[in-house]
């Protein structure tokens, strides 16, 4: 089946079925190998836990410039591709590997130097703040995989190749999952490294990663002279997705300071929190994968009605299986705090928190979606200023209000912000696509 009849004609609910599994099963390896990492690191010490709460929105942003510039490639090809322009569609994928190249580089250098002054921000123990640096140092200077992997997964998939890029994940997550005993432990031979251990090892399961999809993901760069306007355009169209994911990491920046005045067991509730995000968030970041492509497509044929289709349809899946989360939050926090650690204190400041965020979990959908529709419009002022909102105007306020009345208020910013976020994203899209029809 062609791209054309794949995105244009098949029917939606059947598209988002075909196209969305190969996306979740990736994506749940990569949020098994993200606990079983951070499993591994609490069996070696608190002070490993905490390092990763810490360094967890440094690794954020590092993604966010990795995936944002993939999903801009993506999106320009896919609208190319819709208006039958595959020759132009082409060269937005030329510009894929020295785009990566060059942002890597910038995060190598960054990272390597102002790492010891990020981790001072956050706590004042010597011990946590060596295991920071260490680690955050290791996957700054060797995050070349994970920008060349995030590029050229997204040129194959804007030829609705979900295959390729699952089997590359799932292929780096093994790798990390293998390494991470061997080397944080020092079993069998291997050195016991500790927190380095498990930073080489994640940077080992991204390299693994790029090298699977290198093949069909590759392109001979653009000639110099054509670089700047194509990539104008790849970050104008990508510049949403970053400052989605960027804000992402800046909130949770804002949400550790603040907790950092209660106790570092505070913030490391909060980080692993974030670590089983990862694992009820599958369905809403397969969705949010799918939509960019089949929707550019569409709106680029000008197929207003499949649009709609598009967007409400895959906000019914999202909606119906993150309510397994809310479930999970809301009745089993406890052994979900335990599977990580069996400090007391973390666990009750968890076990409270759950139940308000699996509260927001519902209204997340939309929060979430909403930016991803827009950037897939090219509408990227809506994208951006509704995560500004969110993350800005709502999250760290919110956060900081609430953590005035003590700790355990501090939560009501979870389903309040999504809720409010939600309203505003749909007055927003109210009447998007009666106005272009």
């Amino acid at each position: 089946m062609t791209t054309s009849e794949l995105f244009g004609r098949e029917k939606v609910s059947r598209l988002l079925f075909r196209l969305a599994p190969p996306v979740m099963f990736a994506q749940l390896i990569q949020a098994l190998y993200n606990i079983v990492d951070s499993f591994f690191i609490g069996r070696n010490g608190l002070t490993g836990l905490t390092a990763l709460s810490i360094i967890y929105p440094f690794q954020l942003l590092m993604i966010a410039l990795a995936v944002g510039t993939g999903v801009g490639i993506n999106t320009a090809m896919a609208m190319k591709m819709g208006r039958g322009r595959k020759e132009e569609s082409e060269k937005f994928a030329q510009i894929a590997l020295p785009l990566a190249f060059i942002l890597w580089l910038l995060c190598a250098i960054l990272g390597f130097l102002f790492m010891p002054s990020y981790a001072r921000l956050f706590t004042d123990s010597i011990g946590v703040i060596s295991e920071v640096i260490i680690y955050g140092r290791i996957c700054c200077l060797f995050s070349f995989g994970l920008f060349f992997e995030s590029v050229w997964t997204k040129v194959i998939q804007a030829y609705g190749n979900m295959r390729l890029p699952m089997l590359a994940q799932i292929v780096g997550a093994i790798v990390n999952i293998i390494l991470d005993p061997f080397l944080i432990f020092g079993l069998c031979g291997f050195p016991h490294l500790g927190i380095a251990g498990a930073a080489i090892s994640t940077v080992a399961g991204q390299i693994a990663a790029a090298l699977l999809v290198m093949p069909k993901g590759f392109r001979s760069p653009l000639p110099l002279k054509f670089f700047a306007p194509y990539a104008f355009l790849v970050l104008k169209l990508g510049l949403p997705n970053m400052l989605m994911q960027a804000a992402y990491t800046f909130y949770i920046l804002g949400l550790n300071l603040i907790l950092e005045e209660f106790s570092d067991a505070a913030v490391t509730a909060l980080g692993l929190y974030y670590k089983w995000q990862t694992f009820f968030f599958i369905p809403l970041g397969a969705m949010q994968t799918c939509v960019v492509p089949i929707l550019s497509f569409n709106f680029g044929a000008e197929n207003f009605d499949r649009c709609k289709r598009i967007v409400r349809d895959s906000i019914i899946f999202g909606l119906s299986l993150m309510a397994v989360g809310t479930l999970c939050f809301e009745f089993i926090p406890g052994p979900m705090f335990r599977f990580f650690t069996s400090d007391e204190e973390v666990i009750k400041i968890g076990s409270w928190g759950f139940h308000f965020i699996g509260v927001s979990f519902l209204p997340m959908v939309t929060s979430l979606m909403f930016p991803v529709v827009f950037q897939a419009l090219s509408l990227p002022l809506k994208s951006s200023l509704l995560t500004i909102i969110r993350t800005v105007a709502l999250f760290v306020p919110l956060g900081w209000i609430f953590s005035r009345f003590g700790l355990d208020f501090f939560w009501l910013t979870f389903p309040i912000t999504e809720s409010l976020t939600t309203l505003a994203g749909f007055l927003m899209y109210r009447g998007i696509f009666d106005k272009k029809g």
